[in-house]
């Protein structure tokens, strides 16, 4: 069969599009925060981040969806050229990138990992997905940790000489974390004794690091009911002496191992702490403090989910870009003539369609992920409070839909790739097979749908009396002004115009129906919501993508930004305007329905 390419996703170009073009990180180097980097040092880093994803990681990704983990004697290995790939990755400073400098990190903007990390993504979710376990788990004890928890186990992680995890879900619990039974009972010594199981945790057993350090939710014999009695504890698989020497296994174990449709290669476990009664932990923060502290890690890795579907959707819409361009195949309507050469099968219109839409979902949601990771540098580099606080606002707002919209529409997305190559899409011997299989599992990881949904509408959307909205509509008819300069984009800004307007009227109408009408009932349609918010905010970061396109050389490139930016209002935000209206009737076609009935 025909050979494509195999450029590492995104391409170059949109990458430095999205960074310097759209967000200009560059002016953060202005900031004392970042004032040790200058645009060389982001260069090379993304250099770095092309180099080591196309020699290591992205010829590993068949192998290692086919590798068949075994569980022998509570141990699992991995395959040789994933400790090497990782270890190609630690070796470049990846693992560190977005730590303080006082921390071991290399104090990078967050924008500028994050946009390496969809490098990596793209070319090798599974093989990516230990470091960014291991990075939000870091993360999380730079900022709860004391300072012995901080050198014991967090330094290793950064250094990549430990790896992390983290341990909410139980199997009879599932996503309501309130319904956890893993208990911690105090030790003499000041440590705790953990006993319990953990189900679908990722990462918690592999031969690539010295140790795996765990973090845990469990309950206290004197905690309160539901999550206000969550305590957080570190568990190490080893335990480590003061002096940093690893001694002893501690006494938590995998008892089995979960085989999934997707991210095959990334070993999921069953945890059971304490089978002897001495498993070893050691709590993180106050206690009954646990869902405020791992909440921390959850948002990052909410954020890191979406990132790694829009990685997924580019992927696996560049992959069937440059098939599309290579595989001759019918003629176009207008030639009847049998003996004419056949083309190639971009040139017909609804392989044309199936491609722009992919262009549309993934170099969107590309760019909704990288806007929430430029929202945490400005509030670590803004000195102005009003500044910080308004990125944080915002962040929170959008982090429920960071999670879910490149999610959810990297199905779409990642199916119509499937799509283009036909009955080869489907064969494992192309990677968009194997790009939908692990695209389906992101909209249930860190949160279910439905969760992010509540979540927006039920507390995100209610933050600061609704400042969060407030904020983001404000933002919104800023860029909506600047892009009326552009003839070309008057269409765009009139229609996204009509949304700053509908969406807040909308909100202002279902928040109001949770007080008459009580949550159950509100919250029914809090998904549909969660869709319709999520491509405002797309549209609204297509416009200023087409604003810098228009401003630009007209070129292949910029062309194809203001097309896409096109189709999506026409398509995508003209569909969410009838969805905004039908939320705003409260119609109750699905909370009328009784169980019997289905």
């Amino acid at each position: 069969m025909l050979a494509t390419s195999t450029s590492v996703s995104p391409r170059r170009r949109e990458l430095d599009f999205q960074l310097f073009d759209v967000l200009e990180i560059d002016k953060l180097l202005a900031t004392p925060h970042f004032a040790e980097h200058d645009r060389a040092t982001l260069d090379a880093i993304l250099d770095a981040a092309y180099e080591i994803a196309g020699d290591y990681f992205a010829p590993l990704a068949a192998e290692l969806d086919a590798f068949d983990y075994k569980l022998d004697n509570g141990n699992v290995a991995t395959p040789a050229r994933l400790k090497t790939a990782v270890r190609a990755f630690i070796d470049a400073g990846f693992m560190g990138a977005s730590f303080l400098a006082d921390d071991g990190g290399l104090q990078l903007p967050s924008t500028l990992s994050s946009a390496a990390g969809l490098v990596f993504a793209a070319a090798n979710g599974s093989a990516n997905s230990y470091a960014f376990l291991t990075v939000g788990a870091a993360h999380l004890l730079a900022a709860f940790g004391d300072d012995e928890q901080r050198e014991r186990w967090m330094k290793p992680m950064i250094e990549g000489r430990y790896f992390g995890t983290m341990a909410l879900s139980e199997a009879q619990a599932g996503s309501a974390l309130a319904e956890v039974q893993t208990k911690a009972v105090p030790a003499a010594d000041g440590t705790y004794r953990l006993s319990g199981n953990k189900m679908w945790i990722s990462a918690a057993e592999h031969d690539l690091s010295e140790n795996i350090v765990n973090l845990v939710l469990a309950k206290l014999p004197d905690a309160p009911p539901g999550v206000k009695g969550i305590s957080l504890f570190i568990v190490p698989k080893f335990l480590v002496d003061a002096d940093g020497t690893i001694g002893e296994r501690n006494d938590v174990v995998v008892t089995g191992l979960n085989h999934k449709l997707g991210q095959r290669g990334v070993v999921n476990t069953v945890l059971t702490f304490g089978e002897t009664g001495e498993c070893v932990g050691y709590l993180v923060g106050k206690p009954h403090d646990g869902m405020r502290q791992m909440f921390h890690m959850m948002n990052e890795a909410r954020i890191s989910v979406g990132a790694g579907a829009a990685s997924l959707s580019i992927a696996a819409y560049e992959y069937s870009l440059q098939y599309a361009k290579d595989r001759p195949q019918g003629r176009l309507p207008s030639d009847k003539n049998p003996l004419s050469p056949q083309v190639a099968i971009v040139e017909h219109p609804d392989v044309r369609r199936m491609l722009l839409e992919q262009k549309a979902i993934a170099e969107g949601g590309l760019a909704l992920v990288l806007y929430c990771a430029h929202l945490v540098d400005i509030a670590a580099a803004s000195t102005d409070d009003a500044e910080r606080r308004n990125a944080e606002l915002l962040v929170d707002v959008l982090t429920p839909v960071a999670k879910t919209w490149p999610s959810e529409r990297g199905i779409v997305s990642t199916s119509l790739a499937i799509q283009v190559l036909g009955g080869y899409g489907y064969s494992p011997e192309y990677p968009v097979e194997r790009h939908f299989r692990d695209q389906r599992l992101n909209p249930i990881h860190e949160g279910t749908t439905g969760i992010q949904g509540l979540d927006l509408l039920g507390r995100k959307v209610r933050l600061a009396d609704g400042a969060g909205v407030t904020l983001l509509v404000a933002a919104m008819r800023a860029d909506i002004a600047a892009a009326r300069a552009h003839a070309a984009l008057a269409e765009e800004c009139d229609r996204l115009s009509e949304m700053t307007t509908l969406l807040p009227d909308v909100t202002k109408t279902l928040l109001q129906a949770q007080i008459e009408l009580g949550p159950d009932r509100a919250l029914t349609e809090a998904t549909a919501y969660l869709d319709a918010f999520g491509t405002v905010v797309v549209a609204w970061r297509w416009l200023v993508m087409a604003t810098r396109a228009a401003a630009a050389a007209a070129d292949d490139f910029n062309s194809g930004k203001l097309a896409a930016c096109r189709y999506f209002y026409r398509y995508e935000l003209r569909q969410t305007k009838a969805s905004l209206e039908h939320l705003a009737m409260l119609d109750d076609s699905i909370a009328s329905v009784r169980t019997e009935m289905l």
